[in-house]
């Protein structure tokens, strides 16, 4: 992912300075598209199959565990980066992830996760973009259980962890995490990437896969969380999710997408 240069990722650092929260995210331009007021189950959404670079449907069973590469898909329009990730226990085996509800911390309210996918019930599917303020990978991405650990406490960026983070995992009881490395916000992949830390205030949207246990094969069909879409043009929620579909933000992915295998962030 090309995610947010320097020039940008700098100026999005700097805001959090000068936010007195929510009553100052309102009249920053660009800042307040952000925060969609509703929670929403998306309809209307293609049902797109799973694909890897060569064109080949991606098999569930395939998928490693914990890998510490970033995966990534687009879904529902071109342009939106999603995580793939099979989740492990802290020993490497698959861990079924259960449907849970979600609470929003903005507002209190709460959506069902439908849970993970897969011969496991351990593929899960989250955006890639934080929503904090809205940077992509590297700077946020999956950090793998061998991690999770007091030593990504002074790593270089992309991959230092807060302390509030750490702690969090602990407290929480999960070997992993999703976290940001523009400005700290955490969210917890095994419960529907719902916020461990801030500064942001609102969980991470799901996209809801499907797996065909004869096939082995991986779909996309919806998402849900935080009203990402449906969205006019404007920003403000529409009641038809085919708007953004046909908008100028994007195109509409077909009925298969890829699934790209972009970097180890922990590897440099």
């Amino acid at each position: 992912m090309g995610g947010v240069d320097e020039r940008r990722r700098k100026f999005l650092k700097s805001l959090i300075f000068g936010m007195a929260a929510a009553a100052v995210v309102g009249i920053i331009p660009g800042v307040s598209v952000l925060v969609p007021p509703t929670v929403t189950v998306a309809t209307g959404f293609p049902k797109s199959l799973l694909i890897d670079s060569s064109g080949n449907p991606v098999k569930a069973s395939s998928l490693p565990v914990n890998s510490p590469y970033i995966m990534v898909f687009e879904y529902p329009m071109t342009g939106e980066p999603n995580f793939l990730i099979n989740l492990g226990d802290s020993s490497g085996r698959p861990v079924e992830i259960n449907p849970t509800k979600v609470v929003i911390p903005q507002t209190g309210k709460t959506y069902d996760f439908p849970g993970g996918v897969g011969p496991n019930k351990s593929i899960v599917a989250y955006s890639a973009i934080c929503q904090h303020l809205g940077c992509t990978p590297p700077y946020i991405h999956f950090y793998p259980p061998n991690y999770v650990n007091s030593g990504q406490l002074t790593a270089s960026e992309p991959d230092q962890l807060t302390a509030a983070a750490l702690l969090a995992a602990r407290q929480a009881n999960v070997p992993a995490l999703i976290h940001c490395d523009c400005h700290g916000s955490t969210y917890d992949p095994y419960h529907g990437a719902s916020v461990l830390t801030g500064p942001t205030v609102r969980p991470l949207p799901a996209v809801i896969l499907e797996w065909d246990s004869s096939t082995d094969y991986l779909y996309a069909i919806g998402s849900v969380g935080v009203a990402v879409y449906p969205n006019g043009s404007n920003g403000i929620p529409s009641q038809d999710p085919t708007e953004d579909l046909s908008s100028s933000f994007g195109t509409s992915v077909g009925e298969k997408i890829t699934v790209s295998q972009t970097e180890n962030p922990f590897s440099s």
